[in-house]
């Protein structure tokens, strides 16, 4: 392989690693919105036959899709939390 195109083909990696970085901070933050909106419409709409299959306990507090969602929306969060003001990692 020639010196050329070696560099040719670091240049594209660099810049398909850039963009996947770029890609997978915006998936980060699409995901706890999703979810929260995810949790909403099965609160409304209710669960069906999923929720009565991931529901520990019929009638218990943390049974259920809802919940589920709910914890999902706040375990991905912290891309939100970056970009308040001051904690750095801000998307660009």
């Amino acid at each position: 392989m020639c010196p050329a195109s070696a560099a040719t083909n670091a240049s594209r990696d660099g810049r398909e690693a850039v963009a996947a970085s770029h890609l997978a901070r915006w998936l980060g933050l699409a995901a706890t919105p999703t979810f929260a909106v995810m949790a909403v419409l099965t609160a409304i709409l209710g669960g069906g036959p999923m929720d009565m299959l991931c529901s520990a306990g019929h009638g218990s507090l943390v049974g259920g899709m809802v919940p589920m969602y709910l914890l999902m929306s706040a375990f991905h969060s912290a891309a939100w939390l970056r970009l308040i003001p001051g904690r750095g990692g801000a998307i660009r």
